[in-house]
């Protein structure tokens, strides 16, 4: 079974940098895309990024590109989201997840999700 689990959320001020991890477990490897969603109170899950657990091609939100990275480490089966410039916008709990879909950025093409990870973002 697929198993994900983030880590790395935290408290960090506006302009700052903050990176989240999730462990993989029970991918393809092959055919997987792992994607990143987040949620504030009140608003619906929001597409963040993806990446192509086989050959590491990313996607992402207009939100967030330029200012966000995706990143894979083969050798730890670990996804990383490297927030940059961090704005209180992008206050939220984050998601890791798998794809249904090759190169999805709707929340239900998902079938695994992780159990989530907090990231504030001060003014």
């Amino acid at each position: 079974q697929v198993q994900l689990v983030e880590s790395g959320g935290g408290l960090v001020q506006a302009g700052g940098s903050l990176s989240l991890s999730c462990a993989a477990s029970g991918l393809t490897f092959s055919s997987d895309t792992m994607g990143w969603f987040r949620q504030a109170p009140g608003k619906e899950r929001e597409f963040v990024g993806g990446i192509k657990w086989n050959n590491g091609d990313t996607y992402y939100a207009d939100s967030t590109k330029g200012r966000f990275t995706i990143s894979r480490d083969n050798a730890k089966n670990t996804v990383y989201l490297q927030m940059d410039s961090l704005k209180p916008e992008d206050t939220a709990i984050y998601y890791c997840a798998v794809a249904t879909w090759s190169n999805s950025r709707v929340a239900a093409d998902y079938a695994y999700w992780g159990q989530g990870t907090q990231v504030t973002v001060s003014s």
